[in-house]
């Protein structure tokens, strides 16, 4: 899989199979994004090869827990760092060539979820991280 930022001066690659591939409501993600929620997809950090574009990859700790990637030319978010998982790195799927490829299994940081947003697509639901274990009921 492929993908880059949105006016192309980053382009990168996957060199390992993507796993946990989720919608992240939590506020860090809404406001990145600008938007509700984020999809990323999970991979071993050192699958995430950047092909094109280095001199243009920024990042910024906004929290103690994770630091994200982006393109300094036009702005792009494209991964996030987490430091309570240095093997791996979770990459925004809307950045990928085709995002059709990795639809999202499950929702996390539900309790950050905005109010007005329905989630009706019947995949789990998880207030915190998933692996606290504690599944949201479905409405």
């Amino acid at each position: 899989m492929k993908g880059g930022c949105a006016c192309g001066a980053i382009r990168y690659r996957f060199d390992s199979e993507p796993f946990d591939t989720s919608w992240c409501h939590c506020r860090n993600c809404q406001k990145i994004s600008d938007a509700p929620a984020a999809v990323y997809t999970m991979l071993a950090r050192d699958g995430f090869v950047i092909e094109e574009g280095k001199k243009h990859l920024g990042s910024v700790k906004l929290t103690d827990f994770a630091e994200r990637v982006f393109c300094m030319k036009c702005g792009s978010p494209l991964a996030t760092k987490l430091v309570e998982q240095p093997s791996t790195i979770d990459v925004t799927v809307a950045s990928l060539d085709d995002p059709s490829l990795l639809p999202p299994e499950f929702h996390i940081f539900c309790q950050s979820k905005i109010r007005w947003m329905t989630i009706e697509d019947g995949l789990p639901r998880y207030p915190r991280n998933r692996r606290d274990g504690t599944q949201v009921p479905q409405a």
